[in-house]
């Protein structure tokens, strides 16, 4: 039960922080955003393990794999999600990473941990991607549809990335019981940002934002990091730690259902079939919970 509940703790907390990510999305270059948040967090977290944290001390091996999770799971997953983004739409590219990365990670986990289903959860899985996608095609916006094979490549390279970081940090979490979510979630940060650099320096982005209010835009831009990521990342390695990936990977998707949730606190008007939809997702949330 508390791999589940970090899960979806995780889920609304990237809901809550994509809205500020968004509005900062103005200001900042995705890489440029992505940098800096990183940073952020990796001193927040350093902070947390060096005064508040016990000590861990792993094998070499760990450290690198946990490394290896970040590059590719944070890193790559990341700015292969932002290609996407940038040639079919954010609807096509949530709706084909969302679908693909439990599958992923299912597949995966059986494969490299034997971490295997049951029927009971592979119905919620079934339920809750599925529900996803509804409501992902009903909130689309724009009707045209937008064809470009890359961005689809793009989001189920995305979706890989995101099944082979969710698979290795739960293989690490699971082998060595005394690594605490914090540790986990400084190391995998530090491998997802040397990618990121490397990238700010080989594309020559920018590294200052645009704005005309700084102080604001920085304020702003505190309160998404500490949320969505650092509190994010925390609770995600506490998910792993306690829930089979694939379960973890699902619970995730319903980022796009509770950023409803979200919504609806704001004032904002909700479609009748989307709150169905999002009804019937928190069903196949429940299969999940109550089948482990």
């Amino acid at each position: 039960m508390i791999g589940e509940v970090a899960a979806l703790s995780t889920a609304l907390c990237w809901a809550i922080a994509a809205r500020l990510f968004r509005v900062l999305g103005r200001s900042f270059s995705p890489l440029a955003l992505n940098f800096y948040k990183g940073l952020v967090a990796i001193v927040l977290l350093w902070v947390i393990t060096t005064f508040f944290i016990p000590g861990i001390a792993l094998p070499n091996s760990a450290y690198i794999w946990l490394l290896l999770s970040g590059v590719i799971g944070i890193g790559l997953g990341d700015t292969f999600f932002f290609q996407a983004l940038n040639k079919i739409g954010d609807s096509q590219s949530i709706l084909v990473a969302e679908t693909l990365a439990p599958i992923f990670t299912a597949l995966m986990a059986m494969a490299w941990i034997n971490e295997w289903l049951t029927w009971e959860q592979w119905l919620g899985i079934a339920i809750v991607i599925f529900s996803v996608d509804v409501i992902v095609k009903i909130q689309k916006k724009d009707e045209t549809q937008i064809f470009v094979l890359s961005g689809y490549v793009f989001a189920g390279l995305a979706a890989l990335c995101q099944a082979v970081g969710a698979v290795i940090s739960r293989d690490i979490l699971t082998t060595y019981t005394d690594l605490d979510a914090f540790n986990a979630s400084q190391i995998r940060l530090i491998g997802g940002m040397a990618i990121i650099v490397i990238l700010m320096l080989v594309m020559r982005q920018n590294w200052k934002p645009k704005t005309e209010n700084v102080v604001k835009t920085w304020q702003l831009f505190a309160a998404a990091t500490v949320l969505g990521t650092v509190a994010a990342l925390y609770l995600q390695m506490l998910a792993f730690q306690h829930t089979k990936a694939a379960i973890v990977q699902t619970l995730f998707a319903t980022s796009v259902v509770l950023s409803l949730g979200v919504a609806l606190v704001l004032g904002e008007k909700v479609s009748k079939k989307t709150a169905l939809w999002s009804v019937t997702a928190l069903i196949g949330v429940s299969v999940l919970v109550f089948a482990e």
